[in-house]
């Protein structure tokens, strides 16, 4: 899969990108990220690329035609189809899991960053299919929001992981929070690992897995549950873990069931 990135600062986005497991995946060729400096395409000298804006308003605006040209210089218009751009902004759709996983369908991406006061709307109209938030909240520029939403969706890409089992249990990939984990030794600090995760037995576990990871979505995330069709029976069953929670709490027992 390929990534471009059009930005201010590709130094940025670069240097986040090429460490660990999708450095590694860019190495094996399983995927690119190409970061473009739209300062490249200014038209001047001093590769300014902002003006004051329109109407008045403090800050300045990114203008359309660096953007375009930048945009431009990634395919052939004649030949090739537009590739799927989207832009980094606290208006977009704010990303989610089933959606990085439709995004990890394309072949390639391009993802506008903007900062400043932003972007010309009339290059954005023109180029962008769609925008795209991490969060309900401003940042000073969309470069880490374009290097979180590569991070997401790399991980699903054939060959980034190991398996896919390792991002398919994760949390949000069924629509609900990972349950707790836990590795040796059995116990640390008096507090002993759930019998079931040392039992080998793969149903139970699996069982375990799935209650507990829908008990810390009720707890911690009420607003995922909502969306879930839990049934009466995994309610009483939670209900039990609740109980037997606060058993533990009211005995001074550190709670691992």
């Amino acid at each position: 899969m390929k990534f471009s990135v059009l930005t201010l600062f590709p130094k940025q986005v670069k240097d986040f990108l090429s460490e660990s497991i999708l450095g590694r995946a860019e190495e094996k060729g399983i995927l690119s990220v190409n970061a473009i400096d739209i300062r490249d395409f200014s038209g001047n000298r001093y590769g300014k690329v902002d003006d004051t804006l329109f109407g008045g308003g403090t800050g300045m605006l990114m203008q359309c035609e660096p953007v375009y040209q930048a945009f431009s210089s990634l395919y052939d218009a004649k030949k090739e189809e537009k590739p799927h751009c989207i832009f980094m902004s606290p208006k977009g759709q704010v990303l989610t899991q089933k959606k990085a996983r439709e995004l990890s369908k394309y072949d390639h991406l391009v993802i506008l960053c903007g900062h400043y006061e932003g972007i010309d709307q009339r290059v954005l109209d023109e180029i962008v299919d769609e925008d795209l938030s991490i969060g309900d909240y401003v940042l000073t520029g969309g470069e880490v929001a374009a290097c979180v939403v590569i991070d997401c969706i790399s991980r699903m890409i054939d060959g980034v992981l190991p398996n896919s089992e390792a991002y398919e249990e994760e949390s949000h990939m069924q629509g609900y929070l990972e349950a707790p984990q836990y590795t040796k030794p059995n116990t640390w600090h008096d507090k002993t690992v759930p019998e079931v995760m040392l039992s080998g037995n793969h149903a139970r576990i699996k069982e375990w897995k799935r209650l507990h990871g829908l008990y810390d979505t009720w707890k911690r995330r009420p607003d995922m549950m909502e969306k879930l069709d839990i049934s009466s029976d995994d309610w009483k069953k939670l209900l039990q873990i609740e109980r037997e929670k606060k058993e533990e709490e009211n005995k001074g027992i550190p709670s691992a069931k």
